[in-house]
């Protein structure tokens, strides 16, 4: 890990930070005639609040893991619209989609074809990506993840012109957001800056983002999950999972994300539990190989004896229900969990520490 190693930082081009930055996106926007905004049933009625002018469109039919044809439904409602301007307004998912629509509903790209990194060709659209979650730090990067049910995987897409115009993190917006999704979510944005600054391909500028997501994590996610409207919680959260955001982008996540990817496309988890889940045992199977970083992230967050139950009553103790079981999964499912997350090599194989087939399978039974 040195300087010397080229990296490329893409951020917004502009950013809005603070309670009712949200009604500043109308000024941004200006003339924009035409806007479709994505969301999801839960985010739509933020749309009175992005004081916009011209004819408005809203495509709310957004799962919590939205997948092809879902995509194929907001695509078919934008070149109805035939939007100047894409909003944004949700989670990671609702925001992945956004870039998605944004770049190819008047290219004629599909999905299969753009698949993968660098091969978006281009985007004409505007996109404002308006974050009412803390967790994904989507609206910073310029990755796409898309389910695929027929293969039960993640698609990846990857592309400079997925980055947003304009981003909005206004804490107002997750006021409403319940106690233990703000765990779940606030969780998944650390996790974003942990598997970045423990990944074999970390770097120092983004080992800076890294510290500082960690440790706004360590400061206000318990405030957060204690009191929705503590409003410098709310904005520590969306800061963190800004800065997790930008860590995906020149470095991406690791082991971590691989095992909980199988967990929302088999097992029908949302992102951020999912990475709440496993969260803990990656971090301890990581230690031995990252000491000296694993020892700045547990003085963040304040854990205290041996690493893996710290970490779990730390996760657990924010209200997660750490227990696979719980959630629905039964013992037959964890070899086809663990065949699935394995082969996810784009992000295994940033893990600092080798994990080999049973391993994944041990951290799943552990999990159970």
């Amino acid at each position: 890990m040195t300087l010397a190693r080229n990296i490329t930082l893409h951020l917004p081009k502009r950013l809005e930070i603070g309670a009712g930055a949200i009604a500043r996106t109308g000024a941004w926007a200006g003339d924009a005639q035409r806007v479709l905004i994505i969301a999801s049933p839960q985010t739509s009625g933020f749309a009175d609040r992005l004081g916009l002018s011209g004819k408005v469109s809203i495509f709310d039919a957004v799962p919590g893991e939205p997948d092809i044809a879902c995509l194929d439904a907001a695509l078919a409602a934008a070149r109805e619209a035939q939007p100047d301007l894409v909003v944004g307004l949700g989670g990671g998912s609702v925001m992945d989609l956004a870039k998605l629509v944004a770049a190819i509903w008047d290219s004629g790209e599909t999905l299969e074809q753009i698949a993968g990194p660098n091969r978006v060709a281009g985007r004409r659209t505007l996109l404002a990506q308006i974050a009412t979650t803390a967790g994904t730090g989507s609206e910073a990067g310029i990755r796409a993840l898309i389910t695929d049910p027929g293969k039960g995987a993640k698609i990846a897409v990857e592309s400079p012109y997925l980055l947003a115009d304009l981003a909005v993190l206004d804490p107002e917006l997750t006021f409403t957001v319940p106690p233990a999704v703000t765990a779940a979510t606030g969780i998944d944005a650390m996790a974003h800056c942990v598997e970045a600054f423990t990944n074999k391909n970390a770097h120092p500028v983004i080992d800076d983002y890294a510290r500082m997501g960690i440790d706004l994590v360590g400061r206000y996610l318990a405030r957060a999950v204690a009191d929705g409207t503590d409003t410098e919680a709310r904005e520590g959260m969306m800061l963190a999972s800004f800065y997790g955001g930008i860590c995906l982008g020149p470095v991406n996540t690791a082991a971590g994300h691989a095992l909980a990817y199988p967990l929302g496309t088999l097992l029908h988890l949302p992102h951020g539990l999912a990475n709440a889940i496993i969260f803990p045992h990656v971090l301890a199977f990581n230690e031995s190989v990252a000491e000296a970083k694993t020892a700045e992230v547990t003085r963040a967050l304040g854990l205290s004896g041996d690493l893996l139950p710290a970490a779990h009553r730390f996760c657990e103790g924010l209200g997660v229900e750490m227990r696979l079981s719980a959630h629905g999964a039964t013992e037959d499912q964890l070899d086809r969990f663990a065949s699935d997350a394995h082969a996810i090599r784009r992000l295994m194989d940033n893990n600092p520490r080798d994990m080999s087939l049973d391993q994944v399978r041990e951290i799943y039974r552990a999990a159970f």
